[in-house]
């Protein structure tokens, strides 16, 4: 007795299945550069930092409310929107 190898086939796709639709729409594109802009304006915000004399340490600049608070309010609502934007579904149009 021979035993036949047959190959395992897939299913055949049905129609409609697999279409070609972009993963993101315009809005979340806007949305993410919007996250990008608002991340970048956190990390400007948190830069800087020289002073006129490399010998003297000066606290207030270092240690300021936009260094330690708004900065990083910033960039952490900057990847929200971010999360925001990569999850947010896109409405579906109605197919005429």
């Amino acid at each position: 007795m021979k035993k036949e190898i047959t190959s395992k086939k897939s299913a055949p796709i049905k129609p409609g299945l697999h279409t070609n639709t972009p993963l993101f729409n315009k809005e979340n594109y806007k949305l993410m550069l919007l996250g990008i802009i608002v991340m970048a304006i956190g990390f400007i915000l948190m830069s800087g930092g020289r002073s006129s004399n490399p010998q003297e340490f000066d606290a207030n600049a270092i240690f300021s409310f936009r260094r330690i608070t708004l900065a990083p309010i910033l960039i952490v609502a900057g990847l929200v929107i971010e999360v925001f934007a990569i999850m947010k579904k896109s409405k579906e149009e109605p197919k005429a």
